[in-house]
């Protein structure tokens, strides 16, 4: 049943976007989409909703997305991906149609990256390969550079390292203040505030610093709403409160410097030019990782494309060839194992 009620909505949302960006190769795009097989990962506290393209006989390219978005931020993109190789994306807890935590508990971006390594062990990879963005690139530097023995290659879409926060203890403060008063909201049977689409699709756009085009809303809206039973036109966000006070990576420079050190496997970062990244950070925090990458990696490489954070998504074909031809040339282990495995059928 839970399956039919999300194709539900996620078909009433898109009947309802006015999207006419790219004509055809949008609709073909969504058509191509839609041949991807969901998933249902089971975990302690429930499960990992995702979506797998591809063949099925080989390990895939694991994707992640960003901090409160969801898979539905590469549905334009795996499409236009080399379709001879797999793409699993996954939903983070809390996120899309996986399972929250518990009452009780908080968010912590230290628990993603155990998720990783908890994803690699129940599908039994020795190595993973991984296409993330935002905050998903953030774990997999890090994942990276804690296992880079368990690690084939990483495609970072505008993020690379974890934020350099100077004043940590208001920071700790402040999230957990605020996910003690969100797990208190979650306790009380009221339906949030509601929107209709129009106003949805705008407080996304706003919300990601326009970054996600209005065009492109429904992506990303059609694993985050739910139909009010209020109000029969009009929907509200679905994401688990707590999630807005992630305890994000508490990492010195000095550390990640280290990881960068262990990272020995190609590694592309590819960077959006009008990207709101620039502004977590000092950037010379990121140009000191990016050199140090450069110096200890003969398999680093980095990208500049125009476009702002969400670029994969809203103009996938800007950077399609690049992570084609990258996933092309680092993936021929994984093809010639498959080919091993279909000679055996």
């Amino acid at each position: 049943m839970w399956k039919s009620a999300e194709e539900k909505l996620a078909r009433e949302i898109f009947r309802q976007s006015k999207a006419s960006t790219d004509g055809e190769a949008i609709k073909d795009v969504r058509e191509n989409s839609k041949k991807a097989t969901k998933v249902r990962i089971e975990v302690p506290w429930g499960h990992i909703a995702g979506k797998w393209w591809g063949p099925k006989d080989a390990r895939p390219i694991l994707c992640l997305h960003g901090w409160q978005d969801n898979i539905g931020t590469f549905d334009t993109l795996i499409p236009l991906l080399p379709q001879e190789f797999g793409y699993l994306a996954i939903d983070f807890p809390g996120h899309g149609f996986s399972s929250p935590y518990p009452p009780g508990m908080s968010y912590s971006a230290y628990d993603y990256i155990w998720l990783i390594y908890r994803i690699q062990e129940i599908y039994e990879w020795k190595k993973v390969s991984i296409l993330a963005h935002s905050l998903g690139a953030i774990l997999s530097f890090v994942y990276s550079g804690l296992f880079p023995e368990k690690v084939e290659f990483v495609i970072a879409m505008d993020a690379l390292k974890p934020k350099i926060m100077p004043d940590i203890v208001d920071y700790i403060k402040t999230m957990l203040t605020g996910v003690a008063l969100e797990d208190e909201r979650n306790l009380i049977p009221k339906e949030p505030p509601s929107y209709n689409f129009d106003a949805l699709v705008d407080r996304l756009y706003i919300g990601t610093y326009k970054s996600i085009s209005k065009d492109y809303g429904p992506y990303i809206l059609s694993r985050n709403v739910r139909k009010s039973t209020k109000y029969p036109d009009k929907y509200y966000f679905n994401r688990d409160g707590r999630l807005k006070y992630l305890m994000h990576l508490l990492i010195s420079q000095e550390s990640c410097l280290i990881l960068a050190r262990r990272i020995d496997f190609p590694y592309m970062y590819i960077r959006a030019d009008q990207s709101i990244v620039k502004f977590w950070e000092e950037e010379k925090y990121l140009l000191e990782v990016i050199e140090e990458m450069k110096k200890c990696n003969p398999h680093f490489v980095m990208h500049q494309v125009p476009g702002r954070h969400h670029v994969h998504l809203t103009h996938p074909t800007t950077i399609s060839g690049i992570l084609s031809d990258f996933i092309r040339k680092n993936c021929q282990a994984n093809k010639e194992k498959r080919a091993k495995i279909k000679s055996k059928l």
